[in-house]
């Protein structure tokens, strides 16, 4: 393979924050831009996750430091490497730590990161379907582990994914369905009642009949849990129906970082009530679950549904991250750089 020539600059999507006002745009951005890390990427595709047109607002909750590029995955080709652990012409991803939030992230043509954010393409998975899954494939895959290990198993009934029409929640639906469980997707968009079938739930159900005020701390014990992905009252809500033994995966808030509850699920049915925390999971467990993401026959091969997963280029990105932020867009965002 031939040395790699940097360019003098390349194309990002660059934001910025100047007294208050925003400005963002694709343009051409410096190669000094990169951070002084050790594995340099160029990347072949990248998605656009709600964290990410949160940053693209000027969220300073999301990125700090502006002029910044969002974009917390990225799937490419290592170009440059200071790491023995990876090598020109590796194919690589990336989901999570510090890409897209403090670090400038993938909506670029190129990346530069810690070797120990990366992981090796598996083999068999497509730069664009590992974007496809992204970050919402392996928030999901995490959630179900989590699941598994607080013993929530078929046999215990139903279980709930809510905001099932994201990007993590699409995935969440396909992976439950495709072990075994029968799902319940709830969900505020009825058009998208079609491809949740699609990708294995049994039935929808409308996000407002787990929101709605109640002020018994324990409902009917209709199901073993699931995955939440709204927070706030849906997740209360759900609390309250979770059956003896189940459990709750929570890894989105949505509909409101505030959790009004009482202890009764917890002590009188033994519910669990467990956050997920992708952004910081270890290198063993990614590599484990991206192994079972590409094992997965069910999810791989709804990945070619338009519905569930739209390509976009760059250029797009204004229209999609509007989109993102008015809660209408359904399934996943992958961008082709």
């Amino acid at each position: 393979m031939s040395e790699f020539v940097a360019p003098a600059s390349f194309r990002a999507l660059r934001v910025a924050v100047t007294d208050g006002a925003v400005q963002r745009g694709v343009t051409r951005v410096p190669w000094e831009t990169l951070p002084d890390h050790d594995v340099t990427v160029r990347v072949s595709y990248s998605s656009v996750n709600y964290k990410d047109a949160l940053s693209a607002t000027g969220n300073r909750g999301v990125s700090r430091n502006y002029p910044h590029t969002p974009g917390i995955d990225a799937a490419g080709t290592v170009v440059e490497s200071r790491d023995a652990r990876f090598a020109p012409g590796d194919e690589v991803l990336c989901t999570g730590y510090d890409l897209g939030m403090g670090t400038p992230g993938g909506l670029a043509e190129y990346v530069r990161t810690p070797a120990e954010w990366l992981v090796k393409l598996p083999s068999g998975l497509s730069a664009r379907d590992a974007m496809a899954l992204g970050t919402a494939g392996f928030t999901a895959a995490l959630a179900v582990e989590r699941l598994g290990v607080a013993g929530v198993a078929p046999r215990l009934g139903p279980v709930v994914v809510t905001g099932a029409s994201g990007g993590v929640g699409t995935m969440a639906v396909a992976l439950l369905a495709g072990a075994g469980f029968e799902v319940v997707a709830s969900t505020g968009k009825a058009e998208a009642a079609a491809l949740l079938a699609r990708l294995g739930a049994a039935s929808t159900l409308r996000r407002e009949e787990l929101a709605a005020p109640d002020k018994r701390p324990l409902l009917a014990a209709k199901y073993a849990g699931g995955v939440d992905t709204v927070g706030g009252d849906t997740l209360a809500g759900l609390l309250k129906y979770t059956t003896i033994g189940g459990a709750v995966a929570s890894c989105g808030m949505v509909g409101g970082a505030e959790l009004t509850t009482s202890v009764f699920p917890f002590i009188l049915r033994g519910v669990s009530l467990m956050g997920i925390d992708s952004q910081h999971a270890s290198s063993e467990m990614r590599d484990t679950l991206w192994g079972r993401l590409v094992a997965d026959a069910h999810l791989r091969g709804l990945l070619a549904d338009e519905e569930l997963v739209r390509t976009v280029a760059l250029d797009e990105l204004e229209l999609w991250i509007a989109k993102l932020l008015a809660g209408e867009v359904v399934g996943r965002v992958v961008v082709k750089l």
